[in-house]
Order: C-alpha cells, then sequence, then structure tokens
C-alpha cells in the first residue's frame, strides 16, 4: 500500500508546525536583510542627495557673493546692496538671498526670507573673525546648517565678505530632496515586501520539498501502528528522504515478516492447546468415571491406600477442570465463542447461581427483582461463581452482592456500539477482607496470574477471573477490581442493557461443553470445584 497525503492549507500552517517555523525563518531572515540592506542604500543616498544639493547651492553662493557683492565699496548705498541681492537671486539654484551691510538689509523678495530665519549660532558663526595662520589663510568663512521652517527643509548658509563688506544669506528649499528622498523610501519599502514575500514562497516551496516526505512518513507510521503492515512509502528521487523513505519500508516489511511469524506461532500455540485439551477429555472422562469409583469406595479402602485415592481424586478433578478452562480460553482466543441469548430475572439468576453451591447462608444479596436483561445464563453463571467465590474464598465474611441499573457510561456505550439502550446492569461483589495488595491490582484478571508466587499448588488455576472478563467482554461490558476505602475487595460487573428483547438468539457454539443452562446451571469451566457443583478461581491471595 503507498501512502500519499494531500492536507489542506490550513493543515500545513497549523500553528507550531514545522512548516511555520521554517517560514517564519525564512521571512526573519529576509526582512532583517532587506531591511538591513534598504537601510544602508536609504541613509547612503540621502547624504550624497544633501549633500550634492547642499554642495551645489553653496559653491553657486559663493561665487555669486564673490561676482556680485565683492566689487561693492565697505559701506554700500541700499539700492546698490539691493540690486546686488537681486542678481544673486537670479541664479540657478533658485536660493533666496540677504545682504545685509550696517542697519540696511536688501531683499528680494521679503515675505519668502528674512533675517529671522537664519539661526542665531549661524548668524554668530559667520560674523566671527579667525586668525590668520599657516592653516587658516581667510578671516571669514561660508558657514551652512540644514534647518526645518513650517515642517518643511530648507539650506540656510552665510559667509562675509573680507574687508569689511557686506555679509550676505541665502535661504535654498530641500522639498525636491525630500520629495526624491520619499520616492526612494517608498521603493525600498515595497522592495522589503517582495523581498519578505518572495522568501516566504521560497521557505513554503523548500518546505514543501522537506515535509512532504515526512508526512508521508508520519502517516505510513500511524497505519503501521494501527495494524496496516503492508503500509509502504513510494521512493522517488536519491536524497537522504529517499534513503529515509527505503529505510522505513525495509524496517516495514520486517515488521510484517515477524509479525505473521508471531501470529504463525500464536495460531499454532493456540491449536496445540485445543488439540491438546480435546485429546485430554477422553481419557479424563475414564479417568474420571474409575475415580468416582474409588471415592466412593475410599472408606472401606486400606487406611493406608485412603489418603492416596483421595489424592488422585482431587488431582483428578483439578486436572479436568484445568482442561476444561482451556479450551475455553482457546475459544476466546479464535473468537469461536457464541452468546446463547435468552431474557432472564437477574436476581432469580444470582440467586440460583448462590443456591447451586450453597451458598445462600454465606452471601448478603439485594437483587431487586424485575431486573430483566436478554444475556447468555451460562456466562452469567460463571462470572458470577468466580467473583462470589474468590470474594468468599479470599476474602472476609459478611461478602454482600448488590444488583442496580444505572445509566450507560462511557466505557460501557463504547464497548457496546449501538447495542444501547442508555442503561447498563451493574453487580458489585464486595468482601471485607484485607483487599487485595496495590501492586497486584492491575494483574488480578491476567491468565495464571497468583498473588503469591510460592503458592504453585492451589486450588485454582489462575485462569478463572481471566475467563470471567472474557465472558464479561463477551457481553460488550467488563470488570474491574479495587478496594474499598473501609477494608476488603471489591469486584465490579457492568454489561450493557440490550434493547431488544425479542431478538432472536445467537447461534450456539458448538464447542461448548454445557448446553443453553438455566440459572442453576453448571458453571463448567469458571475454575476450581467447591461444594454444590460451581466453580471459582483460586488465583487471588
Amino acid at each position: 500500500m503507498t501512502i500519499r497525503n494531500a492536507n489542506g492549507w490550513a493543515g500545513r500552517l497549523r500553528f507550531g508546525s514545522l512548516r511555520l517555523r521554517l517560514v517564519a525563518v525564512f521571512a526573519a531572515v529576509a526582512l532583517t536583510a532587506a531591511l538591513s540592506v534598504s537601510g544602508i542604500a536609504y541613509w547612503l543616498n540621502r547624504d550624497a542627495v544633501l549633500t550634492r544639493a547642499q554642495n551645489s547651492s553653496l559653491d553657486d553662493f559663493r561665487a555669486s557673493m564673490s561676482r556680485n557683492a565683492g566689487t561693492l565699496p565697505a559701506t554700500p548705498p541700499c539700492d546698490e546692496l539691493r540690486q546686488a541681492a537681486a542678481r544673486m537671486a537670479q541664479g540657478t539654484q533658485e536660493y533666496a538671498v540677504l545682504l545685509v551691510s550696517g542697519s540696511c538689509q536688501a531683499v528680494p523678495d521679503p515675505a519668502a526670507f528674512s533675517l529671522t530665519l537664519v539661526p542665531k549660532t549661524l548668524r554668530d558663526a559667520v560674523g566671527r573673525a579667525r586668525p590668520l595662520t599657516d592653516g587658516n589663510k581667510d578671516t571669514y568663512h561660508l558657514y551652512w546648517q540644514r534647518t526645518t521652517v513650517g515642517g518643511r527643509p530648507y539650506l540656510v548658509g552665510g559667509a562675509r565678505l573680507a574687508g569689511g563688506g557686506p555679509t550676505g544669506y541665502m535661504f535654498k528649499s530641500l522639498a525636491a530632496e525630500r520629495s526624491d528622498l520619499s520616492s526612494l523610501a517608498w521603493s525600498l519599502g515595497i522592495a522589503t515586501l517582495l523581498a519578505l514575500i518572495g522568501a516566504a514562497l521560497l521557505a513554503q516551496a523548500a518546505a514543501s520539498t522537506v515535509l512532504r516526505p515526512v508526512r508521508r512518513l508520519g502517516d505510513a507510521a500511524r497505519r503501521l501502528g494501527e495494524g496496516h503492515l503492508d503500509t509502504r512509502l513510494r521512493v522517488t528521487g536519491t536524497d537522504e528522504l529517499a534513503e529515509l523513505s527505503g529505510t522505513f519500508n525495509s524496517a516495514a516489511e520486517a515488521l510484517q515478516r515477524r509479525v505473521e511469524e508471531l501470529s504463525a506461532r500464536e495460531a499454532a500455540s493456540r491449536r496445540f492447546v485445543a488439540d491438546m485439551s480435546h485429546e485430554l477429555r477422553t481419557p479424563l472422562t475414564a479417568i474420571t468415571a474409575v475415580t468416582e469409583v474409588l471415592e466412593d469406595e475410599a472408606d472401606s479402602l486400606d487406611p493406608m491406600m485412603a489418603p492416596a485415592v483421595r489424592l488422585v481424586v482431587t488431582e483428578t478433578r483439578r486436572l479436568g477442570d484445568l482442561v476444561e478452562n482451556l479450551m475455553e480460553v482457546t475459544r476466546f482466543d479464535a473468537g469461536t465463542a457464541r452468546l446463547r441469548a435468552d431474557e432472564v430475572d437477574v436476581s432469580d439468576m444470582v440467586t440460583a447461581c448462590m443456591d447451586a453451591r450453597a451458598w445462600l447462608d454465606s452471601v448478603d444479596l439485594d437483587a431487586p427483582r424485575g431486573i430483566l436483561v436478554r444475556l447468555d445464563p451460562r456466562r452469567l453463571d460463571v462470572v458470577m461463581a468466580n467473583l462470589i467465590g474468590n470474594a468468599l474464598k479470599h476474602g472476609g465474611a459478611p461478602v454482600r452482592v448488590t444488583v442496580r441499573t444505572a445509566p450507560v457510561s462511557d466505557r460501557v456505550r463504547e464497548a457496546a456500539g449501538a447495542d444501547g439502550t442508555g442503561r447498563e446492569l451493574v453487580i458489585r461483589v464486595a468482601d471485607n477482607g484485607p483487599g487485595i495488595p496495590e501492586d497486584v491490582l492491575p494483574h488480578v484478571f491476567d491468565r495464571f496470574y497468583k498473588a503469591d508466587a510460592s503458592r504453585a499448588r492451589s486450588e485454582g488455576s489462575g485462569l478463572g477471573l481471566s475467563i470471567a472478563t472474557e465472558n464479561a467482554r463477551i457481553h460488550h461490558g467488563f470488570i474491574t477490581a479495587a478496594n474499598r476505602p473501609g477494608g476488603g475487595a471489591e469486584f465490579t460487573l457492568r454489561l450493557p442493557i440490550p434493547p431488544d428483547p425479542d431478538a432472536a438468539p445467537d447461534e450456539a457454539d458448538p464447542d461448548d461443553p454445557a448446553g443453553p443452562a438455566g440459572p442453576a446451571g453448571s458453571a463448567g469451566s469458571a475454575g476450581g470445584t467447591v461444594p454444590g457443583g460451581g466453580a471459582t478461581d483460586g488465583g487471588r491471595a
């Protein structure tokens, strides 16, 4: 079986998924790189644009100052000063000009530029004379400053002519440069966004290339865990992921072979146990008949022989019970066990079970009549014989049995599927003994398990409770064991109540040793024999 996967985007980009982390990492790297490159490019272009604009304007202002104001006298008339300022303002750099000489201020457009727009620090620097040195050949220098007026950027520059000439200031708008820089910033932002989208698409493509085989591998492993041992992956390419798919196929093939071998061995073991049990039944029947005769004559035998005869009788019965138990277990393992359902009054059923084993005086029964349930009477008899017999043998008196109905529990509903009415049968068997050790509780229903390993020779075979569990499971129910808070153990049987009391009974199992027994029928294969013909398990210490 080849696995293919076609999950949607919601599953692919679920929170915390590897795909989302890859996309996030790629996007973060791309965003960091794009922001870094865009930031560096912006600041380099900004510096270049502003430096070029200011140098061009200041060089033109210096040349125009020398050309137009340098020929003026030290204290020129205001008219000549205004004419020189007008000539300077007509240059190609489009800046406003202000010439100051004494109390005269010449400006072609007073509304666009005035001395108040010149920062005081710039005015002080322009008017400060510097001593002449080898490194300084001029008394006055040209100074500039970028400023903002009314939210708009401007370049302000100023210089004073040597020899007592006028002082000139220029005022140039940098709005065009700011517009160019804004356009550049938008372009870089769009480029960054495109780079981020491209990185996300590349990450998605890379993640799909890597994660698609990983997802197929996960689906294949899940199906393999569900028991589909023929699951295989389609191997394409020669990369590491293809090698991983090939390794998975090899492991799955080896696992399938191993499971088939184990299944064959298990089936052979079940057949061996079943065949052995069937083969033992014939000689056991003859031996049992002989032992019954010997038991009747035990009192008239030699006193030295009587104990041996009684031992043979006891062990023969134990062997017979063990054979019956093994046959019952093999039927459950092979899936051939069937129910012979009939509608019974549970109270009468439990009473008959105890009466057949002479337990009525030893058990406190709380079972209201009228609880009619369709079930297999023989199998319920087996279950109750085990639970009550164990409570009497290993627990403490008084043993209390309660029968009730209750709303169906989730576990029973899940096991019963659609075969439920919303009610379930609950039977509790409680004793007042020392309880079950905590380390034993998880194993009380295991086959051949005994709490005291040193008691190899006990009356029970260790199969009774496991068979009781299987009988409950075939009814779509279960049995639980727990210790009561006040002391003692409590076993609880829960069975769903079928909705159709008129349903036809299931086909009988031809291998069942007992027919449709009534409430007082033999418990048969439940465990060791007790007075009264019943059977219990001796496996709980």
